[in-house]
């Protein structure tokens, strides 16, 4: 028998849930697309991306999803014949790292494996024996869950001297991970709508400051659609998209930078924050028993949006099947995880908690993973869900 009927819950790490908000100032007829009320919308999502990145430069934004605009930033600050670092905590690492050849440039990748951050001497290494472009890596890495100290990567490139641009993927991580782009000294990030920010993909966003505006500028070429200067600095307002606008999703926008402001970006973090562990305290209690293990087991180099789990095959897909068909709950899978012993990533599984949601939320995600568990036999220790409920009425 299925118990799923009802309002089902989204826990995977992308696309997040929506609120009722964003989907009903979505649902409407199409604007005018060359003045009136869509341009000052607009100005004003700029503006209040700005106050989500941390930034007082340059947001540009693309028809397109996190692939997009990962190859977008890199139109605009590599060319053939240039040489990148890729430091790489995860599977997307690896995918910019791909992106970045499939475009004729070429890139060193620093693999440091699936469980834990980089190696600050590797890194510091590569810069004194090389002269990169660019040092691209991600801020969280959605497939493994690493968050990654973004502020120490600006120190190791200050100190080496090196004159490479900082390119940090936060994709998973904008409004859910704190993050500093300027007082960072991040030149470039890339992000998409559908995750902290609560919105239908469709939508992503190049953030830049004016060292990598200067980078653009001495590039043999940038293709028109790519190029950040038309998006940044338009004459006309079309020019903010190459083309017609991405109307419903500025409306939507709109309605999520709304709720964020009106929590407070520091709230936002600190709101994610005790979620997350909350989870990991649940997580914990099912270690001792061997049901589920973090993927990361320093608590400081995980993420506060996203947590990977090992069951051990094939109680990852199991548990998945389980709490989606029989309770409503959607997990994520082992994107990246496969192994030559689990070659389908059938011992994995991800938690998304990002964006819009809150304590009775995770609480109730926490218990249905454990009556998953119970149903799927695997061996489990009681208390997780009284660990989380104690971490929730701690910090409320």
């Amino acid at each position: 028998m299925s118990l799923a009927l009802g309002r089902t819950y989204l826990a995977i790490p992308g696309p997040s849930v929506m609120p009722d908000q964003v989907l009903q100032a979505m649902h409407r007829p199409s604007p005018n697309i060359y003045e009136g009320e869509l341009v000052e919308l607009t100005q004003s999502v700029i503006a209040d991306l700005k106050y989500v990145a941390r930034t007082k430069h340059h947001v540009a934004i693309y028809i397109a999803n996190g692939h997009g605009v990962w190859e977008a930033a890199l139109a605009n600050i590599a060319e053939p014949g240039d040489r990148l670092l890729q430091i790489a905590t995860g599977a997307f690492g690896h995918g910019w790292a791909d992106m970045v050849r499939s475009m004729g440039i070429e890139v060193d990748v620093l693999d440091f494996g699936r469980n834990s951050t980089y190696d600050p001497e590797a890194v510091r290494e590569a810069l004194q024996n090389h002269n990169y472009k660019a040092v691209l890596t991600t801020h969280v890495d959605t497939s493994t869950s690493i968050k990654n100290d973004i502020a120490q990567v600006r120190r190791i490139l200050d100190e080496t001297g090196s004159e490479a641009l900082l390119a940090v993927d936060c994709i998973a991580s904008l409004g859910c991970d704190h993050f500093e782009m300027d007082d960072w000294g991040v030149d470039v990030m890339v992000a998409a709508c559908q995750k902290g920010l609560m919105v239908p993909a469709g939508v992503g966003f190049v953030f830049c400051n004016e060292t990598a505006r200067q980078r653009r500028h001495t590039l043999n070429r940038v293709s028109s659609y790519w190029d950040w200067e038309p998006r940044i600095a338009p004459d006309l307002y079309f020019q903010h998209f190459c083309g017609t606008a991405p109307t419903h999703h500025i409306y939507g926008l709109r309605a999520a930078l709304d709720l964020i402001k009106d929590e407070g970006i520091e709230q936002v973090w600190r709101r994610h924050e005790i979620l997350a562990h909350a989870l990991w305290a649940a997580i914990d209690v099912w270690s001792h028993t061997g049901a589920m293990a973090l993927n990361v087991a320093d608590p400081a180099l995980r993420s506060h949006a996203v947590t990977a789990a090992s069951l051990g095959a094939p109680h990852g897909t199991n548990l998945r099947r389980w709490a989606e068909t029989k309770a409503g709950l959607t997990l994520g899978i082992g994107l990246g995880m496969a192994t030559e012993e689990d070659p389908r990533a059938d011992g994995f599984i991800r938690f998304g908690h990002m964006g819009h949601l809150n304590a009775q939320m995770m609480l109730a995600a926490i218990a249905t993973t454990q009556a998953g568990l119970m149903a799927i036999g695997a061996p489990l220790a009681s208390g997780a869900v009284d660990a989380a409920a104690q971490i929730i009425a701690q910090n409320a």
